[in-house]
């Protein structure tokens, strides 16, 4: 293996499980310690926008329609989801976040955003967009895993 791509292939390894350990260890650190970094990432699927249907929002997730129920039900039972009939046909249920779910949501994203402001500190334009493209072209790879 070159010495780059090997090099590269530690730091995304190091990284991707360095923020899911600190992720997981800020939210026991907070108010929402009773949720599970997977329990954080259902609650990004649904969003804040739209209501959305378990098979869309279980689809984005990668699991079963089930593994996603299992997850809701606790979700539900933790104040941080709602199911929500619809109005013009009682059998639609959507999925949509409480205000506490809105919350934690809003929390989990300033994490993101100021990790991503730290990636670009001292970065120029050129390097920026560098990253960017390599990060386009390791999305567009791993989609094919979808």
């Amino acid at each position: 293996m070159n010495p780059d791509i090997e090099t590269i292939n530690d730091y995304l390894v190091s990284v991707f499980n360095d923020i899911l350990i600190i992720e997981e260890s800020e939210l026991q650190r907070s108010k929402f310690s009773d949720i599970s970094i997977k329990e954080m990432h259902t609650i990004e699927a649904i969003g804040l926008y739209r209501k959305k249907a378990s098979s869309e929002v279980a689809k984005e997730l990668m699991v079963t329609v089930g593994t996603l129920t299992v997850a809701v039900n606790n979700l539900v039972k933790k104040g941080y989801v709602e199911r929500l009939r619809s109005e013009d046909d009682r059998r639609v249920v959507k999925l949509g976040l409480t205000n506490r779910g809105k919350l934690v949501y809003r929390v989990h994203q300033h994490f993101h955003r100021e990790m991503v402001k730290n990636i670009l500190r001292d970065m120029d334009e050129e390097q920026s967009d560098a990253l960017l493209k390599a990060l386009k072209n390791l999305h567009g790879y791993l989609e094919q895993f979808k």
